[in-house]
């Protein structure tokens, strides 16, 4: 785990910081900083998973950098084990009340400091993977609709603030309640695995985002995308599902399985609100796609959304 975990010494004394280094260099990434507003600066820009932290310190002390840390949103979530050479326990309380998870006695064990930073990063590893899958969809393993959701809104201000198009694609497999008629639930499980990965490396080359939002329903988040490329993209991703060769005697409109996708590109204006509204036009699209014959691309009309 030591590839994907970061820790930030903060000590003002450089013999500390070597031990501390060599206690954690097999577990994680390590990050220094000599002084509270290295501290401040690095966890803002750097974002490490876990922060060891000295109480005493020149100009600004430990209690100082944990509150600042606690006060800003970027940094509050990041634990923090400090370190006092203070045998006091309103010391100690202090720094737990203030929202330390741990504390480190000097001087230092290194045998001691292994095991609370090994705690630590392991309550922080087994986060992360719960947080993953909260945001995965269990069948096909891509993003799902929550993801989907958290990832709108964030493109969508990104588009409103930098004036940069954006475009929202919805697709659906083609008569797909008749394939599991045909072929049964469990083929048609394999079948959105299947369709999943296509769409996901037809998006590798590309800043896209594929999300399963629902049933045979996937979605597509393309920023800075304009239409004309936006349909580029979703017809490649609706050839390569048709390349699959999938069979489906069911199907009113090939012999094989076949996408259907509706497109709305637009830059963002005002509120999220208007996010559900562009959605709703792209799903409105995907409804005429249907109605046309299915197995195609429809880009919805030119509608200007609420201001």
């Amino acid at each position: 785990m030591n590839d994907e975990l970061s820790v930030l010494i903060v000590d003002d004394d450089k013999s500390n910081r070597q031990v501390l280094k060599e206690c954690i260099s097999g577990m994680a990434q390590v990050l220094l900083a000599k002084n509270g507003a290295q501290a401040i600066e690095k966890s803002m820009s750097l974002l490490p998973d876990l922060i060891v932290l000295d109480i005493v310190m020149p100009d600004m002390d430990g209690f100082s950098v944990i509150e600042t840390l606690r006060n800003r949103s970027q940094t509050q979530h990041i634990p923090i084990i400090f370190i006092t050479g203070s045998d006091s326990e309103e010391v100690e309380m202090k720094g737990l009340k203030l929202g330390a998870v741990d504390v480190l006695s000097k001087p230092l064990h290194p045998g001691v400091v292994q095991a609370r930073i090994y705690t630590q990063l392991q309550n922080v590893f087994q986060k992360r993977l719960l947080d993953a899958l909260v945001h995965i969809d269990a069948l096909t393993t891509i993003a799902n609709r929550r993801q989907f959701d958290e990832v709108l809104e964030r493109e969508w201000k990104n588009s409103l603030s930098l004036g940069t198009p954006l475009s929202l694609v919805i697709l659906d497999v083609d008569y797909f309640k008749d394939y599991n008629d045909c072929y049964g639930h469990q083929a048609g499980d394999t079948v959105l695995k299947k369709i999943a990965l296509s769409l996901k490396h037809g998006l590798e080359h590309t800043h896209g985002f594929i999300a399963r939002i629902g049933g045979e329903e996937f979605a597509m988040i393309l920023p800075n995308t304009p239409v004309e490329f936006a349909v580029e993209i979703v017809e490649n991703a609706i050839k390569q599902v048709s390349d699959l060769q999938i069979a489906h005697q069911g199907s009113g409109c090939s012999s094989v399985i076949t996408l259907s996708a509706g497109i709305h590109s637009m830059v963002a204006k005002n509120t999220s609100d208007n996010a559900r509204a562009a959605l709703e036009l792209a799903d409105r699209a995907l409804f005429k796609a249907k109605e046309s014959g299915r197995n195609q691309v429809v880009v919805a009309d030119s509608v200007c959304l609420p201001a």
